[in-house]
This record gives C-alpha cells, sequence and structure tokens, in this order.
C-alpha cells in the first residue's frame, strides 16, 4: 500500500491523511533499528502507538521518527530502558511534566558527563602505556642495529 491511504482514524486523532507516512522498513532503514525493536519500542510504550493504513500496517510519521531518534540518543549515551519509559510515559502526560522531564534529563546528563570525564581519564592512562610500549620497541630497535663506529 502506498503513504496516501487513508489511515486507521482511531490511531493518534492527527491530522494523518494528508502529512506523508512512513513504512517500518523505511523507519528501521533511517534508524538502524529493527522491525522487531521497532514493534517493542511501541509494545513496551516508548513510542506511542502507530497509526496504521486500512491494512494495519504501520506508518510511522515525521514525529514518530524524530521521537525515535531522540530515544536512541538517550539509549547510545546510557539511559536504561526502564528510565526511558519513564520519560515517555512523563512526555505523553503533557505539560504538566516538562519539569520531571527537565530533572530527568539534568540528570542523565550529569550521569554522562561522569562518565566522559571517566573516559577522558582512562583514555590518558592508555595514551601513556601506548607510549611507554612504542618506546620499548624503539629501544629494542636501537640494541639490534649496529653503530656505525664498528664499522671504523
Amino acid at each position: 500500500m502506498s503513504s496516501g491511504q487513508p489511515l486507521n482514524p482511531l490511531s493518534r486523532g492527527r491530522d494523518q491523511d494528508r502529512e506523508p507516512t512512513l513504512t517500518i522498513a523505511q523507519v528501521a532503514e533511517r534508524t538502524g533499528l529493527s522491525h522487531d525493536t521497532l514493534r517493542y519500542y511501541e509494545k513496551a510504550g516508548l513510542i506511542e502507538r502507530v497509526g496504521r493504513t486500512t491494512g494495519n500496517q504501520r506508518r510511522y510519521q515525521a514525529a514518530d521518527l524524530a521521537w525515535l531518534e531522540f530515544l536512541l540518543r538517550l539509549r547510545e549515551t546510557g539511559m536504561s530502558i526502564a528510565d526511558m519509559q519513564r520519560f515517555a510515559a512523563l512526555r505523553a502526560a503533557g505539560n504538566v511534566s516538562v519539569a520531571d522531564r527537565l530533572a530527568m534529563l539534568r540528570e542523565h546528563r550529569a550521569e554522562l558527563a561522569d562518565r566522559i570525564r571517566a573516559l577522558r581519564r582512562n583514555a590518558t592512562v592508555l595514551d601513556h602505556k601506548i607510549d611507554h610500549y612504542e618506546q620499548l620497541l624503539l629501544d629494542e630497535i636501537e640494541h639490534e642495529q649496529p653503530g656505525s663506529d664498528e664499522l671504523t
């Protein structure tokens, strides 16, 4: 079915008939998520119920894709699925939950900053160890080569 076909009017109440939509395959390709993961995200309440065609095929809107991309950022920065579900539930509650969402994102950002600092410390230690081993190899090469003064 083409994306221009009417969507199930019971879905989310938006004016979905005019907005271009994407199939689950298109969304999977754009996000890198599998079809199963997209279905799981919907079932787990991470995304709102996705609109459907009259043939019951999922049709994602631009807002769905933008939300999925944000969820991916949360996941990539280490937010747990449980916290993502809590954030999604707060988002679904509307403007009354803005303060709670802000607090949650600030807390997550602080945790992320701590992890970044720890990763930088670890990278510095690795850099020192790499430098040490590179110097050991250079020293070994210098000791294996005959000196130029031995030929005279």
